[in-house]
């Protein structure tokens, strides 16, 4: 059994906070004519905004975002907003974990510093809510990751109709960013089944390890179908001033 990596009990006095944006996916289940990160919201592709929340927090230093080597869409827009703290890592994998790993691997820091991987399809995300977890976080042995409490009733079906109603006492919600030590994380998804791994927590508790759950907000859902776009352009409350998919 490979060991886990020498980590510090607590915070490791000047270790560095950095966001990792996957993108390397097309977004298939969102039927559009362009992978779902970059179709328009408020003027901007999708992506821009899940950047803008990561780096609306002071204590991010930096967001790598990991595109598909043939990414034909990223180099039309304009991404000077974020100059000098973006940088553009194209060695997107066939799954989400497989990017994950390639850009921890490819990211020029320590591993003792934290990396914050958040979805590109959550443009709800908030500077606050990034302090948050960072706060929340930083002092943990673990790492963490933001999450809601499921509030609705849960159903089990079988086909179309109901088969029993589940507990939802002690049920969260899984959300991004999820925040762990580049050395940990980098172990946790080093030979695992990256097909079956819809989250880096998943990874670490695979170690048997508990990543810690800080309380986040509805607002930050992740667009997966077209009713789903359409809430989040509902939310930015403003018109949308290119079509789907321009630079």
């Amino acid at each position: 059994m490979v060991g886990l990596p020498c980590l510090p009990d607590r915070f490791v006095m000047g270790a560095s906070f950095f966001g990792l944006v996957p993108a390397a996916g097309c977004g298939a289940r969102m039927n559009a004519p362009c992978p779902k990160q970059y179709l328009d919201i408020a003027g901007y592709p999708m992506i821009y905004h899940a950047i803008r929340g990561l780096l609306a927090s002071a204590r991010v230093h930096g967001v790598f975002v990991v595109l598909a080597a043939n990414d034909e869409w990223w180099d039309g827009f304009d991404w000077q907003d974020f100059a000098g703290r973006l940088t553009v890592l194209r060695c997107g994998g066939a799954t989400r974990a497989d990017s994950v790993a390639n850009g921890l691997a490819a990211m020029p820091v320590a591993d003792d510093d934290w990396v914050l991987v958040h979805d590109a399809a959550r443009p709800g995300l908030t500077g606050a809510l990034v302090d948050t977890l960072i706060t929340s976080v930083e002092n943990d042995s673990v790492g963490g990751l933001l999450a809601i409490p499921v509030a609705d009733t849960l159903k089990r079906a079988a086909g179309y109709r109901v088969a029993s109603t589940q507990s939802r006492d002690g049920l969260w919600q899984a959300q991004t960013p999820q925040m762990f030590r580049r050395g940990l994380l980098l172990h946790a998804l080093d030979g695992r089944h990256h097909d079956i791994l819809t989250d880096e927590a998943s990874a670490i508790e695979a170690l048997g390890m508990s990543p810690l759950l800080v309380p986040s907000r509805s607002s930050n859902f992740k667009v997966t179908f077209a009713e789903d776009l359409a809430l989040a352009r509902a939310m930015f409350a403003l018109p949308s001033t290119h079509g789907d998919c321009s630079g």
